[in-house]
């Protein structure tokens, strides 16, 4: 790993020595500053109603027959000629659980916190704090149609603290690498650090588009692989895999996932994602303890009025193991929940 790490570090520094001494033109710097940001809220309430608890083992709906608010983001991005950076913070829930390895400091509602210099439209340096590459769903509620999360989200990596390189290949092919903290972590004591890449390609007319992600450290490796096709204009699919492997006290072991989303939209104001996820937990120190495998199939409505997207939800997990409650508290395998959604972005 420290061998791939060196080598990163060589053709990314080399790269912009290449690039300082060939660009001996100086123009004037254009700026522009933009302002975005989103709220989100929700409803949950699992059926099987169990005392004191929630029945959820994903992320950011753990919660159970309350009101809640999810997130509330604001996001500037500014850019001055071949320089920009961008800040994005969140207040709620979903930025707490996000940035978990920083309770109860202000680092915790810094979603994103990174710079950036593109010396040429085909290569870009960025250093800071960003959004895992790993995956289809992301943090933000209203850039996903299921409002509650995969298995595969829950357990992969949510962002990194790094250095990575954007460089573009000829037509709709990238590639991306980097150097990042040990995973989900802002700040870090560790010497271990962690090699990111992914490499990403489409069709011409970007009905079909796909990514090969990949985050490795010592003791581990995981890749990720998302396709997404657009069937028609009313019909597209796709599908996210993961399979991780970790070293844990001389012993390999690893986890699995698969999820595959179906979309649907009769109209422009209003669609549906049907979601299937299966998720096989590792056998030496279980993610989910005794569910061991899990299946999850999330059936959600996205009712658009302009900015504001409403999402009912019905969502139904089994597990192999008795992991869930009953209205009693005894044990059970499966368990069904609706969710009721509402997300804005501005």
């Amino acid at each position: 790993m420290l061998h791939k790490i060196s080598a990163v570090c060589l053709g990314i520094f080399g790269c912009v020595s290449l690039y300082a001494q060939t660009d001996s033109t100086k123009t004037a710097a254009t700026s522009s500053t933009s302002f975005t940001g989103s709220v989100d809220a929700y409803y949950r309430f699992n059926f099987s109603n169990p005392p004191g608890a929630t029945n959820n083992l994903t992320s950011f709906t753990n919660s159970q027959n309350s009101f809640e608010l999810g997130m509330a983001s604001l996001r500037v991005d500014h850019t001055a000629g071949k320089v920009a950076a961008t800040l994005d913070i969140g207040f709620g829930r979903r930025a707490q659980e996000f940035s978990y390895n920083d309770p109860g400091t202000t680092m915790q509602m810094i979603k994103q916190a990174f710079l950036s210099y593109a010396p040429s439209s085909s290569f870009k340096l960025t250093m800071g704090k960003w959004a895992t590459h790993v995956g289809w769903e992301l943090l933000d509620a209203y850039a996903n149609r299921n409002y509650s999360m995969s298995y595969g989200f829950s357990y992969g990596p949510f962002f990194h603290t790094g250095l990575k390189a954007d460089i573009s290949l000829g037509g709709k092919t990238a590639l991306m690498v980097g150097i990042a903290n040990p995973t989900d972590f802002t700040t870090t004591t560790s010497t271990v650090k962690t090699f990111i890449a992914q490499l990403s390609t489409g069709s011409k007319n970007d009905k079909f588009k796909a990514w090969l992600n990949y985050q490795g450290a010592t003791g581990l490796s995981q890749f990720n692989l998302v396709l997404n096709g657009a069937v028609s204009d009313k019909f597209s699919l796709v599908y996210d895999g993961n399979i991780q492997s970790t070293t844990q006290n001389s012993t390999n072991s690893a986890w699995n996932s698969h999820a595959i989303y179906l979309n649907y939209d009769p109209v422009s104001s209003f669609g549906l994602t049907l979601r299937g996820d299966y998720f096989k937990d590792r056998t030496e120190n279980p993610l989910l303890g005794a569910a061991g495998n899990i299946f999850a199939l999330t059936l959600s409505g996205n009712a658009k009025i302009n900015n504001l997207t409403i999402i009912p939800e019905l969502r139904w997990d089994s597990a192999k193991g008795d992991v869930f409650l009953d209205s009693k508290g005894s044990p059970i395998g499966s368990t069904g929940t609706f969710i009721l959604a509402a997300t804005y972005k501005f």
